[in-house]
C-alpha cells in the first residue's frame, strides 16, 4: 500500500454479492466540488437525503439516500460521502462507475484495501490498535471475541498501553533529572521511590501481557491436528466436535485421502481441527500423497491430537508414530473408542484429575501453550458417545493457554505481544540497571525510553510505513 493521503477515493463498502442495500463510500479532503456535479441539491450534513442517482445523461440509475459528513468529524477524519442504494452488483457497479468519471478531473480512484481506515489513523481519529480492532471486528467468529474487537476499537486496550507509557515516562523524566543535576547529591532511588515504583510498573506490564495473550488467543485460535493410524476414529472425532457430518466414516482403512478443516469455537475459542490422512506404510499412491500431506500438516500444528484405539494400547505402529511427531509441538494423547471396553476399562479412562496432563511436554516451546506438568496419563474418549469429550475440550483450553476467569477484554494480535515482551525485557534490564551499586541511571533511562517506545509502536505512536501498509492491506476494500 502506497501512501496517497492526499487523493480522493471511492469503493463500495458492502461485501460482494447481492442485498438490500448497498453502499458506495466516498473520501475527500474537499467534496463540495463533487458534490456540485453529483447532484442538483445542497446536501445538508449529517442529514439523509433521499434522491434519485442520475448518470450523466440524466437518466436515474438507482434511488437512495445520500449522507454527508464533514471533516474532521467523520470516519476518516475528511468529508466523506456515503451513497446508500440497493444492493445489487450491477446497480452499484453503474454508481461507482458514474462517480468515477465525474470524479476523474479531481483525481477520485479506487481505494485500496483498508485505505478509509487508514485515513482516520493518519487524521488521528483513532490509534493503530484501534484501527486493527476495525478489521478484527469484521472477522470475529464468535460472540465473545466480537465483544472484545468492539472493546479494542473503543480504546480500551489503548487507553492501558498508554496508562502505563505515561508512568514510564514520568519514572524516566525523574531519572534523567538526576542526571541533569549530578551536585544535587540527591539519592534519587530512595527519595522518589524508584525501585517500588518501577516493580509496580513491572508487575502491571505482566498482568498486561498476560490479558493480551488471551485475546490473541480469542483472535487466533488454535491449529489442532488430528494424527494417527487408519480407522482409530479421527474423522468421527472431527464430526463429534463440529456436531455435524463433516468428514466422510466408513469401515474401510484409508477413506481419509486429504486434510479436511473445521473450525470450532470451545468457549468462545477458535479451534481450527484438521482431519488427516491415517499414517501407515502403503503402496498407494494416492494415499501416500495423503500421508506425505499429514506429515507435512503436522509441522505447522499448535497441539497434535495422536488418536490411538483404546483397544489396541502400547501398538508398535503407534510408538513409531509418536516417535516421529514434531519435538517442538505439544501432543494430547486420547484413546477412542472406549465405549468398546468394559464397564471398568471405560470408567478408569474418564475419572482423571484436573492435574493429570495427557500430552507430552515440550520444554522448547513458549510457557504460554503448555501446562505446567506432565505425566503418562491418556485420555479416554468415544467419538460415537460423546463420552470424554467435554474432558477434551476442556485439556484443549488448557494446552492453549485459556483462562476464562481472566478473559482479556480485548483483542490482541502478535505483533502486540512482541512488543509487550520487548518491553518487559526492557524493563528488566532497567531493574538490573537500577539494582547496581554504581546506579548506571543513563543506561536505566535507556531502557525505559525503550520500553516507552515498545509500548508507543502498539499504538502507533513510532510505526515504520512498511508496517502500516502490511497491517491496512490486509483489510476489506471499503472499510
Amino acid at each position: 500500500m502506497t501512501l496517497r493521503s492526499h487523493e480522493p477515493i471511492i469503493a463500495i463498502a458492502t461485501a460482494p454479492g447481492r442485498g438490500g442495500i448497498g453502499v458506495v463510500r466516498i473520501s475527500a479532503s474537499n467534496m463540495e466540488p463533487l458534490l456540485a456535479r453529483l447532484f442538483n441539491v445542497q446536501l445538508t450534513p449529517r442529514h439523509a437525503h433521499y434522491l434519485p442517482f442520475n448518470d450523466k445523461d440524466g437518466n436515474v440509475m438507482d434511488a437512495g439516500i445520500a449522507l454527508l459528513f464533514k471533516g474532521p468529524h467523520s470516519y476518516t477524519g475528511e468529508d466523506v460521502l456515503e451513497l446508500q442504494g440497493h444492493g445489487g452488483p450491477a446497480v452499484l457497479r453503474r454508481v461507482l462507475d458514474h462517480c468515477l468519471e465525474v470524479g476523474e478531473e479531481y483525481g477520485l480512484r479506487h481505494a485500496e484495501p483498508g485505505e478509509f481506515t487508514q485515513r482516520a489513523f493518519l487524521n488521528e481519529r483513532m490509534d493503530l490498535a484501534q484501527a486493527e480492532a476495525v478489521a478484527d471486528l469484521i472477522d470475529a467468529s464468535s460472540a465473545a471475541a466480537a465483544r472484545s474487537a468492539m472493546a479494542s476499537l473503543s480504546g480500551a486496550f489503548s487507553n492501558r498501553i498508554n496508562a502505563l507509557g505515561d508512568r514510564i515516562v514520568r519514572l524516566r523524566i525523574l531519572v534523567e533529572a538526576t542526571l541533569d543535576f549530578p551536585e544535587e547529591e540527591i539519592d534519587f532511588l530512595e527519595k522518589y521511590q524508584a525501585h517500588a515504583t518501577l516493580e509496580e510498573i513491572r508487575s502491571d506490564l505482566h498482568a498486561l501481557t498476560v490479558q493480551a495473550r488471551q485475546g490473541m488467543i480469542l483472535r487466533e485460535g488454535m491449529h489442532v491436528v488430528l494424527a494417527g493410524q487408519p480407522n482409530v476414529g479421527k474423522s468421527s472425532l472431527l464430526n463429534a466436535l463440529a456436531g455435524d457430518d463433516i468428514a466422510i466414516v466408513t469401515p474401510v482403512a484409508g477413506t481419509t485421502r486429504d486434510k479436511v478443516i473445521q473450525q470450532i469455537h470451545i468457549q468462545g475459542v477458535p479451534l481450527h481441527i484438521v482431519d488427516t490422512a491415517g499414517l501407515r506404510e502403503t503402496d498407494d499412491t494416492v494415499e501416500s500423497i495423503g500421508i506425505a500431506r499429514t506429515w507435512a500438516e503436522l509441522e505447522k500444528a499448535n497441539v497434535i491430537i495422536h488418536l490411538q484405539d483404546a483397544r489396541a494400547q502400547n501398538d508398535e505402529l503407534d510408538t513409531a508414530i509418536t516417535n516421529r511427531l514434531p519435538a517442538h509441538t505439544p501432543v494430547l494423547k486420547v484413546f477412542n473408542k472406549i465405549d468398546l471396553l468394559d464397564a471398568g476399562a471405560q470408567a478408569a479412562f474418564l475419572t482423571l484429575t484436573d492435574t493429570d496432563t495427557p500430552f507430552r511436554k515440550n520444554h522448547n516451546a513458549p510457557e504460554a501453550q503448555l501446562a505446567s506438568a506432565a505425566t503418562d496419563v491418556a485420555l479416554g474418549i468415544s467419538a460415537r458417545t460423546g463420552a470424554g469429550l467435554d474432558m477434551l475440550r476442556q485439556k484443549l483450553l488448557d494446552i492453549a493457554g485459556w483462562n476464562p476467569s481472566s478473559e482479556s477484554p480485548w483483542l490482541a494480535r502478535e505483533r502486540h505481544l512482541k512488543a509487550l515482551d520487548s518491553a518487559g525485557g526492557h524493563m528488566v534490564l532497567a531493574a538490573e540497571h537500577a539494582s547496581q551499586n554504581d546506579r548506571v541511571l543513563d543506561l536505566f533511562a535507556e531502557e525505559l525510553r525503550l520500553a516507552h517506545e515498545d509500548l508507543c509502536a502498539i499504538t502507533g505512536q513510532f510505526t515504520s510505513d512498511e508496517l502500516l501498509g502490511e497491517i491496512f492491506s490486509s483489510f476489506c476494500i471499503g472499510k
